[in-house]
């Protein structure tokens, strides 16, 4: 027979609250677990009623949903929380964003609705600053990538290199121009800036796998780090090609 704590149960979660955080500045270089630790003491901070699991090792309610590569910087991570009070959602959110160092932000707080908020997040649009690459450089590079069926790239991962097609999740890529000193990149130069829409897929095409592709198919390769900041996440839109926003279900 399985073993089991001695005591009460923990409190049942009476609301869950969605929430959505930007990752900015310098804090884009933080991991995944970083933010995990940095939001369960901000969570304390703030007083929130956090639900706790059951065991011998409760943890806080939070699950966190598509999370950004380490260095990239977002405008549109997502994460649930479970709380054994009934909250204010505006409240929470100016107590967490307090909580929390400037450049994790917390943008909005909203009462989750029915529905899974995984499940909405099929695609994200990614900002991908280029310093030092001219526009029409990038231009042909994202040309010929499109043109393909399929451009096969090597990433390695805790079970080994593994190759996949980084072509069949890019839904649309635009090209622009970006002023001298956008983002990161110098004051001088050519700058070109890729928007780059991407389905969520199994394994997951991330921005620097289209810049490997970029690579391979163009032998395009920028002279200083890219700058990749994820501009939203959330349902794709087949008519317009838009990413909608994912908590608007819950608004309504």
């Amino acid at each position: 027979m399985a073993r089991t704590p001695d005591g009460p149960p923990p409190p049942l979660a009476v609301q869950r609250l969605r929430v959505r955080y930007a990752k900015r500045g310098r804090l884009r270089f933080a991991s995944h677990r970083d933010f995990a630790r940095a939001f369960e003491r901000a969570l304390r901070r703030a007083g929130v009623p956090i639900a706790f699991s059951a065991g011998f090792s409760p943890h806080p309610k939070v699950s966190y949903a598509n999370a950004a590569p380490t260095g990239v910087a977002s405008e549109a991570e997502y994460l649930e929380i479970g709380v054994i009070e009934r909250c204010e959602p505006e409240r929470v959110r100016a107590a967490l964003d307090a909580s929390l160092p400037p450049g994790l932000d917390i943008l909005e707080v909203v009462e989750a609705g029915p529905g899974s908020l995984a499940d909405r997040l099929e695609a994200s649009r990614w900002q991908l600053v280029l310093p030092g690459v001219p526009v029409e450089v990038a231009a042909a590079a994202v040309a010929d990538f499109l043109a393909r069926d399929e451009v096969i790239v090597e990433r390695l991962t805790k079970n080994g290199l593994r190759s996949f097609d980084a072509r069949a999740a890019v839904l649309a890529v635009e090209v622009a121009e970006g002023a001298p000193g956008e983002g990161d990149a110098p004051g001088e130069g050519p700058c070109a800036i890729l928007h780059v829409v991407v389905r969520h897929v199994t394994p997951v095409v991330r921005p620097d796998d289209v810049l490997e592709a970029l690579h391979r198919v163009a032998d395009l390769a920028p002279p200083v780090p890219v700058q990749v900041t994820r501009l939203a996440q959330g349902p794709h839109d087949e008519a317009t090609g838009e990413i909608d926003d994912p908590l608007a279900p819950d608004r309504g």
